[in-house]
């Protein structure tokens, strides 16, 4: 996997092999932030299920202003760290070590708010409804964020953001939902 546009385009992200990630393919990396690119620019992201960091760090590298990277997995949060030293990139984002209900929570608890939220969370968990219900319930998402979903069917039922994208790729679906309230 590479960074395929910005600052940092080019550069090689490891860790595709950890147990447990299923990193997003630089195809539908390219097209998600072809429709994204106009949220990019000095946004605050949220990687809630970062894996790999690779939405993270494509974000950081086409100018957002900060990124939060959470994974409960210890062996891809010490990558992210190790990238994010790499990339000198220390005063431009955190990494969480922690389960996402405790992600939400610490978010909340300190007043953090996205204009950008990643959720990739392993297909077989099924809570992609619950989160987005407790990001909305706590305003968590800014006024015209958006969250980017990688779901492999198209069982969301969301009724309080408008759904801006679908598209499939392959056997999973990107879909984006904006923040209009």
């Amino acid at each position: 996997m590479k960074i395929i546009s910005g600052q940092f385009k080019g550069k090689t992200i490891k860790g595709f092999d950890i147990e447990g990630t299923r990193p997003t393919m630089d195809r539908v990396k390219e097209s998600l932030f072809g429709t994204i690119q106009n949220y990019v620019r000095e946004s605050i992201v949220l990687d809630l299920f970062s894996g790999t960091g690779n939405l993270g760090f494509e974000a950081l590298s086409n100018d957002a202003k900060y990124c939060y990277f959470n994974d409960i997995n210890i062996k891809c949060t010490k990558l992210i760290n190790k990238i994010i030293e790499e990339l000198n990139l220390k005063d431009k984002s955190k990494v969480l070590n922690l389960n996402y209900k405790n992600a939400l929570n610490y978010f909340k608890n300190n007043n953090i708010t996205f204009d950008i939220i990643f959720l990739d969370p392993p297909y077989k968990m099924d809570i992609l409804n619950e989160i987005i219900k407790y990001i909305h319930d706590n305003n968590i998402l800014n006024k015209n964020g958006i969250i980017v979903c990688e779901v492999d069917n198209l069982y969301l039922s969301i009724g309080f953001y408008e759904k801006i994208k679908e598209k499939k790729y392959g056997n999973k679906y990107i879909v984006i939902y904006k923040n209009n309230l």
